[in-house]
């Protein structure tokens, strides 16, 4: 493995310290909001005034980042608890068990943006499956006050050990009021009628509307003006579904690239998500609670519009109902059948075996591989801009050779990351390269793949195009891979502890938020694995700009002659992903 560095020698870690003046006070409330899917590029004066102004005004992050895979899930882990995936064993909104789950019809397969899933999770996993504990549990232990408002799943994340009776922390989600809902306490119950909120969630529409401004009442009428009587500090999360729900299902530009998130329905989104941000910073204001209130603005991740173009995918030229080169949900798992010579089966129907040969698809794009689905030697989780191949048995270590050796001849692949455990492969570099080896107690991914990324305009991180194992159409939106397109989410800060009109330089991460705010809280978290974030202690008053390092890590060329190339920056000990893939195929790639 050979490393290129590019500026900056890394200097003592007492440089990247808040001074005392930093330090917070004992009583301090604490909010996050996420906007669900927010590129940084789409926060402008015209469509989103309310996060445009908050950044202008308190701490504007301008070198952001979403860890990888950059989907929901795993970011809302990272949110959560300030560790790396690594750490907390959210490889994916889908994630393979190696059990047979109930709430998922006996799949081993787990969908964790549900309640239930999450539930069983913690029960097959020690009684948290994330094995750290998060900033809203650590509050709630500590006396504060605590309340998760949102998406259904990333909420529920937010403290995955509450209780589901309403006793510990709220949770209020889509399935308030419906089958799987969490229970309300009484002080929430008694208050509804009077605040005008409805027992029940309103359905998901797009944009999301109704439903975010609903959970926004809910928040705005009765939970805060709950928590302000009490007294005591908050710590209060809010997750609005757009422009995620909206990007992914956007209808302006059905099978054309342009334009594609970016149009009419893409600025809706955005608004809809800039109007809850509103609601919410004229409500703490409004009850006083401004003064004494930090608030951090997020988005779990980019986003990018779908492609499904292939010329040298086998699954593609096999499917007659589609395009010669067009790709089909479950299309990695399917050449991977091909290529290897093995039986493919779909957990989603039961385990049924897929001849694929003769027109028959996959209902999704997870897919059990090897002779016995109960037992098998290869299983793909799809997992939209990139998948996680897990390998079982005594041969997984050839069967990785050979993945890999297939993957270097596909198009649709942009860099290859092996489990360090497996060894090294020319081509590839290690799990362990972007944090996605640590502590956790969930099965770890033996091969994470990331598809091509491609831009179409000069502002290239508000137009790109990748190859999606997704369901959704080409032209819709989607995320997951290492493009800057994704990496590069809207972050920013305001509050009593945060510098006013502020630009941080410096990079950051969805992992830094929670030691931040548990820093300006007062709030002590006990970590157990060692891949956390930072204080970001340049956006506090009185803070220093830390010094940054920028390397590259390269790998070896395969037979192809592909080499994974992975764009870091660094600060201290923490280290921050750009970009990453093959030279020409990722959007953002510096170091090509």
């Amino acid at each position: 493995m050979r490393f290129v560095r590019f500026a900056g020698l890394l200097l003592a870690a007492a440089l990247l310290a808040a001074p005392a003046q930093a330090q917070a006070p004992q009583h301090r409330n604490i909010v996050i909001f996420v906007a669900d899917g927010l590129r940084y590029g789409s926060v402008v004066p015209d469509n989103m005034p309310n996060m445009y102004r908050l950044k202008k005004e308190g701490v504007d992050f301008t070198n952001s980042h979403s860890l990888f895979p950059t989907v929901t899930t795993v970011n809302a882990s990272a949110i959560a608890t300030g560790h790396y995936i690594g750490d907390t064993g959210n490889f994916g909104n889908t994630l393979y068990t190696g059990q047979p789950m109930l709430s998922e019809a006996l799949s081993p397969l787990a969908g964790v943006e549900d309640n239930m899933v999450l539930m069983e999770m913690n029960q097959r996993f020690g009684g948290n499956y994330l094995n750290e504990a998060s900033l809203i549990a650590t509050a709630r232990a500590q006396g504060f006050q605590t309340a998760v408002i949102g998406k259904l799943g990333p909420t529920r994340i937010q403290d995955a050990t509450a209780s589901p009776d309403g006793s510990q922390t709220l949770i209020l989600d889509d399935r308030t009021g419906h089958g799987g809902g969490f229970a309300l306490p009484q002080w929430f119950a008694s208050q509804m009628k009077l605040a005008f909120v409805g027992p029940s969630a309103p359905a998901t529409t797009l944009p999301d509307i109704e439903q975010e401004l609903y959970l926004m009442k809910a928040t705005t009428r009765i939970v805060l003006p709950h928590f302000k009587a009490d007294g005591k500090p908050f710590a209060l999360l809010f997750w609005s579904r757009d422009p995620d729900i909206t990007q992914h299902g956007a209808r302006d530009s059905i099978g054309e690239f342009e334009p594609g998130i970016n149009g009419p329905s893409g600025l809706a989104a955005t608004r809809n998500a800039d109007t809850m941000l509103g609601l919410l910073m004229a409500a703490l204001k409004e009850q006083g609670l401004d003064k004494t209130t930090d608030v951090f603005v997020t988005a779990d991740h980019g986003f990018i519009t779908v492609s499904h173009a292939s010329a040298t995918s086998p699954s593609a030229h096999m499917d007659l109902d589609l395009p010669l080169t067009d790709l089909r949900n479950g299309f990695l798992a399917t050449d991977l059948a091909a290529g290897l010579g093995l039986p493919l089966y779909d957990p989603g129907k039961n385990n049924a075996p897929v001849d694929f040969g003769n027109g028959q698809h996959l209902s999704g794009g997870s897919a059990l591989l090897g002779s016995d689905p109960t037992h098998p030697d290869v299983v793909v989780a799809a997992n939209g801009g990139s998948d996680l191949i897990y390998l079982n048995g005594p041969d997984a270590k050839e069967n990785a050779g050979s993945i890999v050796k297939f993957l270097s001849g596909q198009d649709y692949t942009s860099g290859i990351f092996v489990n360090d455990a497996l060894g090294k492969f020319p081509g590839t570099l290690p799990m362990s390269a972007v944090n996605l080896i640590g502590s956790a107690k969930t099965p770890q991914p033996s091969i994470v793949v990331n598809f091509r990324s491609f831009a179409n305009c000069p502002e290239q991180l508000q137009c790109t195009v990748g190859v999606n194992d997704t369901n959704l159409a080409t032209g819709q939106g989607s995320h997951g891979s290492l493009s800057r397109a994704e990496t590069r989410n809207f972050m920013a800060a305001i509050g009593p502890d945060f510098k006013a009109g502020y630009a941080d330089p410096a990079p950051i991460s969805n992992a830094d938020i929670a030691p931040t705010m548990a820093h300006v809280a007062g709030i002590t978290m006990a970590p157990k694995g060692k891949l956390t974030g930072r204080v970001i202690a340049e956006a506090l008053k009185g803070g220093r700009e830390p010094v940054v390092a920028q390397h590259t890590i390269r790998s070896d060329p395969d037979e192809n002659g592909n080499t994974t190339i992975l764009d870091i920056q660094q600060v201290g000990e923490q280290r921050y992903f750009d970009a990453a893939g093959f030279a020409g195929r990722t959007v953002g790639l510096k170091s090509e």
